[in-house]
């Protein structure tokens, strides 16, 4: 294979260079981090069996990935800002395929947990490095469109994880699915490490301090656009990797087949739904609507799908697991709003400290949702009951609503805080 040299300045690469060294490479990271985050969401009836495992234990081995995935985030946005994103994905993408290798490998839950750690960090930068790539290479207004792009790829990587799987596991068992995952990884990581551009093109470098981190933090449209979309991306991210498909197992009453099958079609709802979302915020922007707006709007109908679930409402439930995912996909507007709402050296570092609040927050959900069924017996075939995931919905619906009320309070005051982002309205 050989090494493409970039010969052009940042921004100004032509659209299929972009195509084929930026988006492809980081793309293709990002669809494997999505497979790897929201597999043990068909691989679960599967490690009970061999493990004897509970809904806590189930909960903990999903969220550790979370948990990891987090804690990285901060260095991997300084390293972003300071290395370029080439070189931060390729090694971090060979730490992901040795965190994989060890899950194949795993024949206890700590053993498995381990390699969960391992695995969120080695993937930890596998979205931020696209979206620094992305941000450095395409122009400010097309960034809505093509985040929405790359969200879509991650929900093909997700759906990769459901009835594909479930393909797979009738050839081989899972150890042997995960063996090939990390095959991928490496490959991937040479595919980045030879074909993407070269990170010091085009490249404001920055001393690396604490105080460019808390720049960040201190920044008005960061708050704000957290304050609103933070909790129901940490919602849609802990539940749609886990818990959805145990809602449909238990509830649905769904064999895994079938469940495999539903969660296919729920991640081809993300692909929809992230390609939606971001031609739906240029089309907005040209009438004058922030993107804040748009995805308050979004989170709305998204709380309502929630308050669905709670009430066990529809004609058929199998479609509020789909309409969870589609309307879910919203919140990754939030990535687009945060990566211009910042100086572009800062980049790197703006779009981390969001990843590390989503996935503390998912980690967060994830395990909390595992604690709250575990206050309920399940049936012999370790099913729990329907009012146990009611219960845990009805406390994330009111976790959501605080983020919702300051947003419409603070519109309807004549102080909204979209009003407050000319930075980021100006990227649609």
């Amino acid at each position: 294979m050989v090494k493409l040299q970039p010969r052009w300045p940042a921004g100004k690469m032509p659209g299929v260079a972009v195509f084929f060294q930026v988006f492809l490479p980081f793309a293709l990271g990002h669809y494997l981090s999505c497979l790897l985050r929201t597999v043990n969401a068909v691989l679960t009836p599967h490690l009970q069996a061999e493990l004897s495992l509970n809904q806590l234990q189930v909960a903990l081995l999903s969220s550790a990935f979370f948990l990891s995935f987090a804690l990285v985030q901060l260095p991997i946005g300084v390293a972003l800002d300071r290395y370029g994103p080439r070189r931060v994905q390729s090694l971090l993408l060979l730490l992901a395929a040795l965190g994989v290798l060890m899950f194949s490998h795993g024949h206890s839950f700590g053993a498995l947990i381990l390699a969960r750690v391992v695995m969120g960090a080695g993937l930890g930068g596998s979205f931020m490095s696209a979206v620094k790539a992305i941000s450095t290479w395409v122009p400010p207004v097309q960034l809505p469109a093509v985040h929405g792009y790359l969200i879509a790829i991650g929900g093909l990587g997700s759906a990769s994880a459901t009835q594909p799987v479930e393909l797979a596991l009738q050839s081989i068992d899972w150890r042997g699915v995960f063996n090939a995952l990390a095959v991928a990884a490496l490959l991937v990581s040479l595919l980045v490490h030879r074909w993407a551009p070269s990170p010091e093109l085009g490249a404001q470098r920055r001393p690396v301090t604490l105080d460019s981190l808390r720049e960040v933090y201190r920044n008005r449209a960061f708050r704000d656009t957290i304050a609103l979309m933070l909790v129901p991306h940490a919602v849609f991210f802990g539940v749609q990797g886990l818990w959805i498909g145990q809602w449909l197992g238990d509830v649905v009453k769904l064999p895994a087949p079938a469940v495999a099958r539903v969660l296919a079609l729920s991640m081809g709802a993300v692909i929809v739904g992230a390609v939606g979302v971001g031609k739906l915020a240029e089309a907005a922007a040209r009438r004058g609507v922030p993107p804040l707006s748009v995805a308050a709007g979004g989170i709305v109908v998204f709380v309502a799908v929630q308050c669905a679930l709670v009430c066990d409402y529809g004609p058929n439930m199998l479609w509020l697991a789909i309409a969870f995912t589609l309307v879910g996909t919203i919140t990754g507007l939030e990535y687009a709003i945060v990566s211009q709402s910042v100086p572009a050296a800062l980049a790197g570092r703006a779009a981390t400290c969001l990843n590390l609040l989503i996935f503390v927050g998912a980690f967060l959900v994830q395990a909390g949702f595992g604690m709250i069924l575990c206050f309920w017996t399940p049936n012999a075939a370790r099913q729990y009951p329907a009012q146990a995931y009611q219960v845990a919905f009805a406390l994330l619906i009111v976790l959501q609503l605080p983020g919702l009320l300051r947003f419409f309070l603070r519109r309807h005051g004549g102080a909204s805080a979209s009003g407050k982002m000319a930075p980021c309205t100006a990227l649609t």
